[in-house]
């Protein structure tokens, strides 16, 4: 059996790590070079640096913070945020990323998705989907097959709504290209409610690529139920940047639970 990683996330703002609840009020929580290095120690399996002012900045992933990343980094790093073009993607990967995370530019506009695919192999491209429940529709009243949408996409940090269908989206992407899934809920993030399990088990079922769960996770048992709702990995960020626990102990209580991953 495929052992399932274990990966932190650093969002970073103007060089500084930062964590905020649904995309909002944003707090300091440290240098990304010196993080970076933490969770490699504790047993990390990869991290995700998405650079979450870009965007909305008009601007590319600050290079320079990358490198510093690297330099202190051993493994697999996936990085994103206001990559719009392949040429973007390859300042990325030249910079130091293993892999590249494309989010609202690949909605906008999906034949980004084929590009970066095309010039530097699928397993490099990663797209990264914030879904939310769709606005005022209770969760039992949409079907998953023919009824309307129960997630949509979210681009822009949240604040726009792009894509009416989570779900196709998802596979549309998978279809032009996409090596791995980053599967973030909106509704959850930063909560610590835990994964938004039935959008988590309906994109991994529509899907045939590695999906990550992101979003709301603060213990144990919520990266478990995660990978037991079929995601290949777990993301979570809140848990170790308050020091709440440690990679570590996080794979040692997954493996109590029987799951497979690298001790």
């Amino acid at each position: 059996m495929l052992t399932r990683r274990l990966i932190p996330c650093l969002d970073v703002r103007a060089g500084r790590v930062v964590k905020g609840v649904r995309f909002q009020g944003l707090r300091d929580v440290g240098d990304p070079a010196e993080l970076a290095a933490a969770y490699e120690a504790q047993g990390a399996d990869e991290l995700v640096l998405l650079d979450v002012a870009a965007t909305r900045e008009d601007r590319g992933t600050q290079v320079q913070v990358i490198r510093a990343v690297r330099a202190r980094l051993g493994i697999p790093l996936t990085v994103g945020g206001g990559v719009r073009t392949a040429d973007d993607a390859a300042a990325l990967l030249e910079a130091g990323a293993d892999k590249v995370s494309i989010n609202s530019a690949a909605v906008l506009r999906p034949d980004l998705v084929e590009e970066i695919a095309t010039r530097f192999g699928r397993q490099c491209c990663v797209v990264a989907i914030d879904a939310a429940r769709a606005a005022g529709r209770p969760v039992a009243a949409a079907s998953m097959a023919g009824g309307a949408p129960r997630w949509q996409v979210l681009v822009r940090a949240g604040t726009e709504v792009a894509h009416p269908d989570a779900v196709a989206w998802a596979g549309e992407a998978v279809a032009r290209g996409a090596g791995e899934l980053l599967l973030t809920s909106w509704d959850r993030d930063g909560t610590g409610e835990g994964y938004d399990l039935d959008l988590l088990r309906a994109i991994c079922g529509a899907v045939p690529v590695p999906v990550i769960a992101s979003g709301g996770a603060s213990s144990a048992a919520h990266l478990a139920d995660g990978l037991r709702a079929g995601a290949q990995a777990v993301l979570a960020a809140t848990i170790f940047h308050d020091r709440h626990t440690t990679v570590g102990a996080l794979k040692q209580a997954l493996i109590e639970k029987g799951l497979p991953v690298r001790p």
